[in-house]
């Protein structure tokens, strides 16, 4: 398949349009503050530690599996906002099963695993069902089973919570899983002891299929066609709602998955302090990845070393770590205006070539030619 160096171009245009903008936009905002912009950027750009390098890594494996989440959704032109309270639910209900150690070992990661996942599709089946059934918007739904979620989840905590916890915490945590079920980290990094999540080879393996078969089956080319034009897909025999209630459990599915890394690589239960906002997280990855897998897997690489090299600020340059969130919200926004300049701009690219193809089959023949052809 041959490679046009202009769409190359175009491709890494908005991305690197988007994270311009936001350094100007940050740079303007520390100014008006009063901050010091040259000690912000040289702690956000400094070479980061082995630790850090592997801390890194870890953000960005949780990151990336809301991004492809929430991809799939977006190929389709779905917006499955639910992401966040699809994990939530998932990793609770995952959480709650894997601490009984029905299974021994690998059996019960495995067993977990499926069960975050039915959860998590489950969830985001009622979305699925609303739109269908009732035309509701998913957006809209989706935002409010979010809500519902987080209600739901911090009362079967109280309900489910580690009993035989010293009292004094203020963190809630479930029963924590038996220890031949937690997964061992890989060290991947040298120079450090901090090793990298055990579960990459799991956002590998769901970034690989999720590139073969939204790119390379007829499923996934149901789905897109369905996403590009509901009426087109209905004539060529496609089932539109067959193909959203399709892809919201299946980007449900994903999204039960996000919270695993965490649940058998770090914390080994659920709990108050389980990390919040990674699916709102995966919006702006998946935008910025433009949902190609590869593209994904840089931006969440990217949000990650944000949010790792943002915890130095309030130290090293007497700014706020709340400063990271600004440069990321920038970049979410400016990376929606800055795809649709340089889609205007492969437009008008587009026009003039065809253009100038026209021209040059309408060119009269030349006087030369002619007195050739009479001859």
């Amino acid at each position: 398949m041959k490679v046009s160096p202009r769409a190359v171009l175009l491709a890494l245009a908005a991305p690197l349009l988007a994270i311009v903008v936001a350094f100007v936009i940050t740079s303007l905002v520390l100014v008006v503050a009063g901050d010091p912009v040259g000690a912000v950027w040289t702690e956000l750009l400094r070479q980061p530690s082995p630790r850090l390098i592997a801390k890194i890594v870890n953000g960005a494996v949780v990151y990336y599996l809301a991004a492809v989440a929430l991809a799939i959704g977006f190929r389709m032109n779905l917006f499955n906002i639910g992401a966040e309270g699809q994990y939530r639910v998932a990793v609770f209900a995952a959480a709650v099963f894997g601490a009984q150690g029905y299974l021994p070992g690998w059996a019960n990661v495995v067993a977990t695993t499926l069960v975050a996942m039915l959860v998590g599709a489950g969830w985001a089946a009622i979305a699925g069902y609303l739109k269908i059934k009732r035309g509701v918007s998913e957006v809209i739904s989706s935002i409010m089973l979010n809500a519902i979620a987080t209600s739901v989840v911090a009362f079967l905590l109280t309900k489910a919570r580690d009993t035989s916890a010293g009292a004094g915490s203020n963190v809630t945590n479930t029963k924590p899983l038996p220890q031949d079920s937690w997964v061992p980290g890989l060290q991947l990094v040298s120079g450090t002891t901090t090793k990298v999540y055990g579960l990459i080879v799991l956002a590998l393996v769901v970034g690989l299929l999720y590139w073969l078969v939204l790119g390379r089956t007829r499923f996934g080319f149901d789905l897109r066609a369905a996403g590009q034009s509901e009426s087109a897909a209905i004539a060529s025999g496609v089932d539109a709602h067959r193909m959203i209630m399709s892809t919201m459990i299946l980007s449900g599915a994903i999204a039960g998955l996000i919270g695993l890394p965490l649940l058998f690589g770090q914390d080994h239960a659920y709990g108050t302090n389980f990390q919040p906002g990674i699916g709102f997280a995966g919006i702006g990855i998946a935008l910025l990845g433009r949902n190609h897998p590869i593209g994904m897997a840089l931006a969440a690489l990217l949000w990650s070393y944000l949010d790792q090299q943002g915890n130095g600020l309030q130290i090293n340059a007497g700014v706020s770590s709340e400063l990271v969130y600004i440069i990321q919200g920038v970049i979410v926004l400016a990376v929606v205006i800055a795809y649709e300049l340089v889609r205007r701009a492969n437009v008008r690219l587009e026009q003039a070539k065809v253009a100038r193809e026209l021209a040059a089959r309408s060119t009269p023949p030349t006087s030369t030619s002619m007195q050739g052809a009479s001859a």
